[in-house]
């Protein structure tokens, strides 16, 4: 006979049904009042209490979790938070959310008998067809923008070691020496992942760009290529599908057609940039992705699908199997198709591709180029706002997603931040500020799926009457 007391946790198993129905009805309550829940809350977080020792169980947690904490969360999943480019989530990505942490396998080692790889490669092979990209391009999942650039640039710096003759995944940094890495507009993840790297943050040359522009001007580029040619290894390119100020995109194109006189690694940052393949008017952007060695694709923005969740695709797996291989007795790679656990930062490793197999599965390209074509539309309508008032000044048209602006009079730093606290405290939208060749502004990004036109008229209402709270100029 067993006497070991039952738990809390045994005696919400019994009782699961009860649960999941409370569980249910509470986040059908949160999701349908998504669209008026403040985008800034004005209640402070609780100060931490002490850790239970005996716990009051599911339900009563959700009481507490409630009461203490669930009036302070944002409405980030809403259709008016232009924050940063943050999606929400379709209703069947959050089905397979939901079913990741049911099912709770471990999608690293694929000797673990489960179904998880499978699901996965079908992920990544729809994901590569969504955004055009050739077969001879390989993807995994990772976590987000920032580890799938780590990751991509983890992949050159290998490339970079087969061109001197060393293995650096075995013999260490300083065996390939200084990198250098050009790029005309890169996100600050680029240098995180330099420096986690170890290749540094000084590596990164910022390449002119075109004027006005955050373009790289491929005529520059070049020009540092061939200033770098006497180099001890080549460098790696990174260029830009969208770049986080403005939506802007290099001419991967033409950059890409530069490899004809030039070895380098080509990496694409295209972390919301390169769903710009899915609308007819926007797909010209993203004319040259397939050429890339390596691309970071973040699905957590205009996937639309919960955070955490990326790809990383590049031309060269076996490079990617070197530096992430994970030699263990118990973690057997027996070749061929490798498993996922030596192929990406981590071992223990989420079924994030659920998520992603759900919404692709429920809506498909054609669903999915919707979502990217209300974006376009929410831009082009705030854009159009905030340019018939004389008060406003927009640094940039709207590319693609991204809507750049500042003060018109007088826009200074402290100004600015004035005008867009106004507009978050406001909570009907939330904005992001941001410096645009040397001029402090604002952004407004539109990737969620539920996100109108309507709410884009909305937002723009909510911003320009901001500007009344706000000191005047006094010069």
């Amino acid at each position: 006979m067993d006497d070991t007391p039952e738990t809390l946790a045994d005696l919400d198993a019994a009782q699961w049904s009860k649960i999941s129905e409370r569980v249910t009805d509470y986040a059908t309550r949160v999701l349908t009042g998504l669209p008026e829940r403040p985008t800034l809350p004005t209640i402070a977080s609780a100060a931490p209490e002490p850790l239970p020792r005996s716990g009051i169980g599911a339900i009563e947690g959700l009481a507490r979790f409630d009461a203490r904490y669930a009036s302070a969360m944002t409405g980030s999943a809403g259709p008016r938070y232009l924050g940063f480019v943050t999606g929400g989530t379709t209703p069947a990505a959050l089905v397979g959310d939901w079913l990741t942490g049911v099912f709770d396998q471990n999608a690293g080692p694929g000797g673990a008998g489960t179904a998880a790889a499978a699901v996965e490669r079908e992920a990544v092979a729809w994901l590569r067809q969504l955004l055009d990209l050739g077969d001879d391009h390989s993807g995994a999942f990772v976590s987000g923008a920032t580890m799938s650039n780590l990751v991509g640039l983890a992949i050159g710096r290998e490339w970079l070691a087969d061109r001197v003759g060393v293995t650096l995944s075995d013999d260490g940094a300083h065996a390939l020496g200084p990198v250098r890495v050009l790029s005309g507009s890169p996100h600050s993840s680029i240098h995180k992942a330099l420096s986690i790297l170890g290749m540094g943050r000084s590596a990164l040359r910022h390449v002119a760009t075109l004027p006005r522009r955050e373009a790289v001007d491929v005529d520059a580029l070049a020009i540092a290529l061939r200033e770098t040619a006497g180099g001890t290894t080549p460098p790696i390119v990174v260029a830009n599908a969208g770049t986080v100020n403005t939506g802007d995109s290099d001419d991967l194109a033409a950059i890409a057609a530069l490899k004809r006189d030039h070895d380098f690694w080509l990496h694409v940052d295209g972390a919301f940039g390169a769903f710009a393949a899915l609308a007819p008017d926007t797909a010209k952007l993203v004319t040259g992705l397939d050429a890339a060695d390596s691309v970071c694709v973040d699905l957590h923005k205009w996937l639309n699908v919960p955070y955490d969740s990326a790809i990383q695709f590049t031309r060269r797996p076996d490079l990617q199997r070197r530096v992430f291989r994970n030699d263990a007795a118990y973690l057997r790679d027996a070749g061929g198709e490798p498993d996922f656990a030596h192929l990406t930062p981590e071992t223990s490793r989420r079924l994030r591709a659920l998520a992603a197999w759900f919404t692709l599965t429920a809506y498909g390209a054609d669903g999915h180029r919707v979502v990217v074509e209300r974006g376009l539309a929410g831009a082009r309508e705030l854009h159009a706002r905030l340019v018939a008032d004389r008060r406003v000044r927009t640094l940039a048209p709207p590319r693609l997603n991204i809507v750049c602006f500042t003060l018109a009079d007088d826009p200074t730093s402290a100004r600015l931040t004035a005008w867009i606290d106004a507009v978050n405290e406001g909570g009907t939208t939330f904005v992001t500020p941001t410096e645009l060749h040397g001029v402090p502004a604002a952004r407004a990004a539109f990737s969620n799926w539920r996100t109108t036109v309507d709410d884009a008229s909305r937002a723009g209402e909510a911003i320009l009457a901001a500007l009344d709270t706000i000191a005047p100029n006094d010069a």
